[in-house]
């Protein structure tokens, strides 16, 4: 388990707030992670593994001229997966990733080409399905490395924006809750 999982369980649970996931070329890497952390079940709602391009559209609602014009391997697609899983899955947040794990290159795109999501519930940042926050990656190493920095990326993503939203009256309810750590 990683300090991202546990640190966004943490504040997930504070806030009484939900999770829903969306993964492509993690395939279930990042649902893995955060119900490797205890207490997850407070927090997180479920996973959807759409690996499989039409998926994308069938279960996520993401637009199917978008996959058909530019494939899976986007930055809008990314954006659409996560508002769709949020919605989906009935949570506040929804996170998402697509991309190029390897052997070889994708939709056009190389080896490496991550785009990874974040969405929010209405007065987030980030709002879904109105949009989402999206981080472009450019990972290097083989398969493995490439899919476990997207669990990484994606987690510390919405770790940021979940940070950058919590309120003095949130971080005191915390302290208090973890006896004043």
């Amino acid at each position: 388990m990683t300090s991202e999982a546990t640190e966004v369980v943490r504040l997930l649970t504070v806030r009484s707030e939900t999770l829903a996931v969306a993964e492509s070329l993690t395939g279930g890497l990042v649902a893995a992670e955060l119900t490797s952390v205890p207490g997850a079940s407070k927090a997180f709602r479920g996973s959807v593994t759409a690996y499989a391009t039409e998926l994308k559209h069938q279960l996520l609602g993401v637009d199917a001229t978008l996959l058909a014009q530019r494939g899976a391997v986007d930055p809008q697609v990314a954006a659409q997966m996560a508002a769709g899983v949020r919605r989906a899955l009935g949570a506040d947040w929804g996170i998402a990733t697509t991309g190029v794990a390897g052997p070889d290159p994708q939709d056009g795109r190389p080896v490496g080409t991550v785009y990874v999501a974040v969405a929010g519930p209405p007065g987030a940042a980030f709002p879904a399905p109105e949009g989402g926050k999206v981080a472009p990656l450019r990972l290097n190493g083989g398969r493995a490395e490439i899919r476990m920095e997207s669990v990484r990326s994606v987690l510390a993503l919405l770790l940021r924006e979940l940070a950058g939203e919590q309120t003095g009256n949130e971080r005191a309810q915390d302290t208090e809750q973890n006896g004043g750590f």
